[in-house]
């Protein structure tokens, strides 16, 4: 069933590479880093089962997030939008469309919308079992 699966990625990547007049594959490196948005030196993995999560997360306009921290490493890609992100100590991240975060582990931060579209975001986890993924910290 995978290759099934991997066989009808690659006929899909060809047909739209000749639909967009791509002629070879090209590869973009988004991020690589041992640190995340604010400079903190990104943790050791924990110790457990892997588990990776992906998420596609819709904000709307004028939303503020709830303040929350992550146990685990992540990273996202801003798709549309623009999303302000803010840690304990006020620093801020300002990302709009197309933009790369590699997210703050164990630190409180929070998210926030101030457009007038949605933004959305895929944010990629790589965890454990028993880890959970985000944290809400209570008010």
């Amino acid at each position: 069933m995978k290759r099934v699966v991997v066989i009808l990625s690659l006929v899909v990547a060809l047909t739209s590479c000749k639909a967009n007049k791509i002629t070879k594959i090209q590869v973009v490196k988004l991020a690589e880093t041992t640190k995340s948005w604010n400079g903190d030196t990104l943790p050791n993995y924990p110790e457990g089962s892997p588990k990776i999560t992906v998420l596609k997360i819709t904000i709307p306009p004028k939303t503020r997030l709830h303040k929350h921290y992550h146990p685990v490493i992540n990273s996202g890609i801003l798709l549309k939008g623009e999303l302000t992100v803010v840690d304990k100590g006020d620093k801020v991240l300002e990302l709009k469309a197309g933009d790369v975060i590699v997210e703050l582990v164990n630190k409180v931060h929070y998210g926030i919308n101030k457009g007038n579209k949605p933004a959305e975001i895929i944010v990629f986890y790589a965890g454990t079992e028993d880890l959970p993924i985000t944290v809400i910290e209570k008010d």
